[in-house]
């Protein structure tokens, strides 16, 4: 498009100013739509791949799906340490206020505060890490649930009959991880009394390089099939992936719904640019007497296009990456969350998208415009 023929573009869009001003409106909700979709399945997509390239299994009590009705003695601990090719086995205990699917879950992990550092990979935002392991009650929370739930570091926080003095607000490069409070195990062991001491949700076992994760999960499940209590072990990716269910291909069939997005906005797009070339057959007639080739009508129709799709894409795409930042949303279901990622390939993606939207849906248009006959557009304008 040359530069000098914006003004017209723009004016000839502001002519039909409610016209526009809708189809920008519209397109600008289905790229939001789009963004929202794309992030959670690249939050999908990205807790796979990091559990997948972790030497990382977990242990869950067989036949059990919510934390709160799995019970491991705490004592396989020992058992499982001995296992040739583990290299560190934590216990955690799991409390969340909701096993069902939900977009604010509040999912406690209680780990031995001294192995914590082993297992997870934390940058402190706010707090002090030695206030955490010197208190029982305290917990360390992540930086997208904090911003939630209005958390700050030094107050005390209450849900399901845990109060917990928030030590610190942590980030980390895995998003998801940002969703979980981190307190002592043996602080959530004892919510409920004596009963729950001695034993643990879940085991996360670290095994060295090399090993075959599948075949090393078999042999923990081998080592308690006899009891007391039964285990099924998994590679963490493939654990969480069972415990999120059938909200995995929910987030999958999703894919569906960013391309009827995509083509709302070619739909918008292009019927209001092939309204605005049947409102202006004269002019375009006129353009021709004047001197402008069919070639340069057809640029202006398409500039046309490509700007109004432009414009509708750039202000959805800003919106959802403003409001997918600032709530850090994360799905989640029985203690598993996935976390919505924004991200500038996100939003390069989405501004690509409706450009090449633009372009697509002014095709016919601007070769209608370009092909017009001067004298039949001229009498009958």
């Amino acid at each position: 498009m040359n530069p000098r023929f914006l003004p017209y573009i723009l004016k000839t869009l502001w002519r039909h100013r409610s016209r526009t001003l809708l189809t920008v409106a519209g397109s600008a909700v289905a790229l939001f739509v789009f963004c929202f979709v794309a992030a959670i399945q690249r939050g999908m997509d990205d807790l796979r791949t990091r559990q997948d390239q972790q030497q990382s299994l977990v242990s869950f009590q067989a036949n059990k799906f919510c934390p709160a009705t799995s019970h491991l003695p705490q004592d396989y601990e020992r058992r499982i340490a001995k296992l040739e090719g583990v290299r560190e086995v934590v216990p955690i205990q799991v409390f969340t206020n909701n096993c069902r699917a939900s977009l604010d879950v509040v999912v406690f992990y209680g780990v031995p505060a001294d192995r914590l550092s082993k297992i997870r990979q934390f940058e402190l935002r706010e707090g002090d890490w030695s206030a955490f392991e010197r208190n029982q009650d305290s917990a360390l929370v992540g930086e997208a649930v904090a911003n939630r739930r209005g958390i700050r570091t030094g107050e005390k926080f209450s849900i399901g009959g845990i109060t917990v003095f928030v030590a610190g607000i942590f980030s980390c490069e895995n998003l998801a991880e940002e969703n979980y409070f981190y307190v002592h195990l043996d602080f959530l062991q004892r919510r409920r009394g004596a009963n729950s001491v001695g034993t643990v949700t879940q085991f996360e076992v670290l095994i060295n390089d090399g090993v075959d994760p599948a075949a090393k999960g078999r042999e923990i499940d081998d080592l308690f099939r006899g009891g007391p209590v039964a285990t099924d072990t998994r590679s963490k990716g493939v654990f969480q992936a069972r415990s999120l269910g059938d909200l995995t291909e929910l987030i999958s069939m999703t894919h569906y719904l960013g391309l009827a997005c995509i083509g709302i906005v070619l739909a918008l797009v292009a019927t209001t640019t092939l309204m605005s070339v049947q409102d202006r057959i004269k002019e375009h007639a006129v353009l021709q007497t004047i001197g402008f080739s069919g070639r340069r009508i057809f640029g202006l129709v398409l500039s046309e296009s490509v700007l109004l799709s432009a414009a509708g894409g750039a202000l959805g795409v800003a919106v959802a990456m403003f409001v997918l930042r600032q709530s850090g949303l994360a799905l989640s279901a029985e203690a598993v969350s996935v976390a919505f990622q924004p991200s500038l390939a996100l939003a390069l993606l989405g501004l690509a998208i409706s450009i090449g939207t633009g372009i697509i849906a002014g095709l016919v248009p601007a070769c209608q415009a370009a092909r017009v006959e001067i004298i039949p557009a001229l009498r009958n304008g």
